[in-house]
């Protein structure tokens, strides 16, 4: 059993029991499932937009604890004083220390910029719970659901005005989806081994329509490659660790955005 295996079947099994704890009438009724989402696509299309969409991440099964000492309201204010596009929030507990009061505190100090909510959807239920605690946005992973799934789920997420961030890894996932005016991450990390490839996150980003919106996702830890990147089309980049190893990954993710060409 990989990683992505183990977090699959740990995640089936949170969610039936949540689904025992929560109604999703409650869900439903929550002061954040009543506002607009705010837009992903239009962030990223903005001109002038930074394109970077800033990630807040205790810690990961291939690194460990990266950083357990800044506060979600500290790296939230930094993220946004250095114009991210949007942030992401990781919200799964067992394997990433995320938890979706992280989201709400975030949300709760900040409506400019869209959140999206990083975790493992194996679940209608984990969507409308993302709508209900501020996320804008959510993520599909390919690699983990089947067309019909990635279909449904996405669906789902638009009929409640959020977009979705569908990730792929290779071209077999890439063709799961129906790629018409799609946001599509590219994850250069391979899930089942962790190793970065950037090369084939570009081989593979020829093979997307130029309706689609493409994110380059893991392992960005030069402002060059961005700006490599961009000539192929990549309108997005998710960066986490590169700026939560640091002491204030707020400051790193300035610094950073002012150095991209």
């Amino acid at each position: 059993m990989n990683i992505l295996d183990k977090i699959i079947a740990h995640k089936k099994q949170e969610v039936a029991q949540l689904r025992k704890e929560v109604q999703v009438e409650n869900l439903v009724k929550s002061p954040n499932f009543k506002r607009t989402p705010l837009s992903l696509k239009k962030s990223l299309l903005t001109i002038g937009s930074t394109g970077i969409i800033a990630e807040f991440k205790r810690q990961s099964p291939s690194k460990g604890i990266i950083n357990d000492k800044v506060t979600i309201e500290e790296v939230t204010n930094g993220y946004l004083d250095a114009n991210v596009a949007a942030q992401s929030v990781l919200t799964d507990t067992t394997f990433f220390g995320g938890t979706i009061l992280d989201i709400i505190k975030a949300r709760s100090i900040q409506n400019t910029t869209p959140i999206l909510r990083k975790d493992f959807i194996v679940d209608g239920f984990q969507i409308v719970e993302a709508k209900a605690i501020g996320a804008d946005v959510v993520l599909l992973i390919a690699a983990c659901l089947t067309k019909a799934e990635l279909k449904n789920y996405g669906k789902l997420a638009e009929d409640l005005g959020m977009d979705v961030l569908y990730e792929v890894h290779n071209k077999e996932e890439l063709d799961k989806i129906e790629l018409d005016n799609k946001i599509i991450g590219i994850n250069n990390r391979n899930l089942k081994t962790f190793k970065v490839d950037l090369e084939h996150s570009i081989e593979l980003a020829s093979h997307i329509p130029d309706s689609c919106i493409k994110v380059s996702e893991s392992g960005l830890n030069d402002p060059r490659v961005i700006t490599g990147l961009k000539e192929y089309g990549f309108q997005g980049f998710l960066i986490g660790e590169n700026f939560m190893k640091t002491e204030n990954p707020g400051q790193a993710c300035k610094e950073f955005i002012d150095q991209i060409g």
